[in-house]
């Protein structure tokens, strides 16, 4: 089977968008690839569709739980056999999933990197048939990019176990980011393929405003179809979006801070137009592929280049003309800086974190490697009087260095045990009738379920025994009730799993060198945001495409920058032929350069207009 033709077997397409054929054909031959490419570009097939034509199984490394799992359900929808391992999984299920990767027929599966350093990880991996090892959001590798993860250090390990091809994809990555990734991923040699980032599509508009609710409302009264608002508050997402309802326009709002089940809602609302405008903070959109998002606006400054141009490119997936509206402000400036201060607390204040949480968990000194915690953020900034923005930045940096995982809003699943032996079973008096069914499917379905606490698929229990999640869940808490189970229901939680056992102060490996060199790249990419912003002369999706290491050799003609030259332009055209006419079309160069001023160079300026209005026939030739 071709490249074409499994595309068309399994995805249904006809052909494949620039530059995903020259990647697929590059990795069949056996060669490392970096592959950049834009948000929407298609890096999904870049890897599916060679994983599809190569003996073994294609191992997946991203740090997208949400998104691993929807490329699993829909590879499976294709009648393509995958499977994931992520950190809210107990180890009896990530033993299973990973047995069945090695022993099963499974073409892909899907690790978050925090598992890749694990015993049992490694232990199967040793004895796996795998035909790539894939890098998604491999800019996470660079310590040099914007989205550092120490557990994807973990991946150029794997070549020493595993002499297998690496695709490696990402969307936003500058020069020394480019060459870090294939340094830490053990590149046999350097091999970048990089897709256009420039979206001809795409109209950058760049506001300065102190009514940013008018002008997001002229926003959604003046741009048909669906919208993303990106604002940097959960707060702020409330208000916005009640602001907008109130002025007749559909819309909801996003944040981390909600629980898994509305988010769930609120998404598919907004995916499937039901909710037309999606104010969030950026919490929301990795891996939602809707292709006809009209506008995508930043109510505030981004922290980086990358950051916006990964969001903005949301936009316009399916070519049609959209727009990437950002709104600032002095105030924003000023914002963004003190940020810089609370991003990057001091390396005693982050050591202190760290003794913090171990003791917040009582967790003594020399132990706690391998714990998985279940973290309340807000709970632990109460206990000890902390603000929550420092606290989290130490979090964060703590991880970077190395010492623990830190996942957000991680899913954990419903648990249940049963507490009773399997032959009282069938002589207990249960009140309700749905509860003996219950029991029978979740025997029939789970092993181990009398001796420890078993997560559960509650939507597939649910439908064996005919009914919803909510009732299942009125049952299993009635059981539990009856102490026929233990009953964990499902949540979502901040979770923290310890790389190793709790150090004494001062032994607590934090280099100044390092933290020097991240507050640094933490300046310059705050400091292209402002010149973004501030820029009045330069087509912005040159300035963009400058910055990520591309070259253009023509200006977009849609951002404002170029639409107000545009408009310049007209006003002088239009100057320079009244001119003419008061001279009765009798004119000289001189004249023209004596009344318009001189021009830098022969293409534009007052002489490329006058050229054109000649050419058109607008004005008669000038004399010598």
């Amino acid at each position: 089977m071709t490249p074409l033709e499994a595309l068309k077997t399994y995805w249904g397409y006809d052909s494949f968008r620039p530059m995903q054929e020259r990647i697929i054909n590059e990795a069949l031959s056996g060669r490392d690839i970096l592959a950049i490419m834009p948000t929407g570009g298609g890096k999904s097939v870049c890897f599916q569709v060679p994983g599809m034509l190569r003996e073994g199984i294609s191992i997946v490394v991203t740090p997208l739980i949400a998104l691993m799992k929807d490329q699993v359900l829909n590879l499976e929808d294709r009648g393509i056999r995958a499977i994931a391992v992520h950190n809210g999984m107990n180890k009896r299920e990530i033993d299973l999933a990973l047995n069945n990767a090695t022993y099963g027929d499974y073409k892909f599966l899907y690790v978050s990197p925090e598992r890749l350093a694990t015993p049992l990880f490694q232990s199967y991996l040793r004895v796996m048939d795998v035909a790539f090892i894939v890098v998604d959001e491999a800019h996470c590798i660079s310590q040099w990019g914007y989205d550092f993860r120490p557990d994807y250090l973990e991946i150029g390990k794997i070549r020493k176990v595993v002499d297998a091809p690496i695709i490696a994809l990402t969307a936003t990555s500058t020069l020394p980011v480019v060459d870090d990734i294939m340094e830490r991923l053990c590149f046999k040699e350097k091999n970048v393929v990089r897709s256009g980032f420039e979206r001809p599509n795409l109209s950058y508009i760049v506001r300065k405003c102190n009514d940013k609710n008018g002008q997001i409302l002229s926003i959604c009264n003046s741009v048909e179809g669906t919208g993303i608002i990106y604002v940097r508050s959960r707060k702020k997402t409330e208000e916005i979006s009640e602001f907008l309802k109130a002025e007749g326009i559909s819309a909801s709002f996003y944040h981390a801070g909600m629980g898994s089940d509305l988010r769930a809602v609120r998404q598919e609302d907004w995916k499937t137009g039901a909710t037309r405008v999606m104010v969030c903070t950026n919490a929301f959109g990795m891996g939602i592929d809707k292709p006809d998002v009209r506008f995508v606006v930043h109510y505030d400054l981004p922290d980086s280049p990358e950051a916006y141009f990964q969001e903005a490119g949301r936009a316009g997936r399916d070519g049609k003309r959209s727009y990437a509206v950002l709104l600032w402000n002095s105030t924003d400036m000023s914002r963004l800086k003190q940020i810089e201060t609370v991003s990057f607390p001091s390396l005693e204040y982050i050591e202190d974190i760290y003794q913090k949480v171990h003791i917040y968990f009582e967790i003594p000194y020399e132990a706690g490697i391998g714990r998985q915690l279940k973290f309340d953020f807000m709970a632990f900034c109460q206990h000890y009087s902390l603000q929550k923005s420092p606290v989290f930045h130490a979090l964060k940096y703590i991880e970077r260095e190395g010492h623990w995982t830190f996942s957000e809003d991680l899913e954990i699943k419903t648990k249940v045990q049963i507490l009773l032996d399997r032959k009282d079973l069938y002589g207990i008096d249960l009140p309700d009738p749905l509860m003996p069914l219950v029991l029978e499917k979740l025997m029939r379905r789970y092993t181990g379920l009398f001796s420890f606490p078993v997560s559960i698929e509650e939507d597939f229990i649910a439908s064996a025994c005919g009914t919803s999640i909510p009732v299942l869940r009125q049952v299993l808490y009635k059981l539990a009730l009856e102490h026929v189970i233990k009953y964990i229901p499902a949540d979502n939680a901040d979770v923290i799993y310890l790389h190793h056992d709790r150090l004494r102060p001062g032994n607590v490996q934090l280099s100044p060198k390092h933290y020097q060199m991240l507050l640094e790249s933490s300046r310059n990419r705050k400091e292209a945001m402002f010149d973004y912003v501030e820029e009045t002369t330069e087509c912005r999706s040159k300035f963009l495409l400058r910055y990520f290491g591309e070259e253009s050799d023509h200006d977009c003609g849609t951002c404002d920058i170029c639409r107000g030259r545009k408009k310049d332009e007209k006003s002088l055209a239009k100057k320079i032929k009244a001119f003419i006419d008061s001279k009765g079309g009798k004119y000289t160069l001189m004249e023209i350069r004596e009344a318009f001023g001189s021009p830098s160079d022969e293409g534009s300026g007052f002489l490329g207009i006058l050229r054109e209005l000649i050419d058109s026939g607008s004005v008669p030739p000038y004399h010598c």
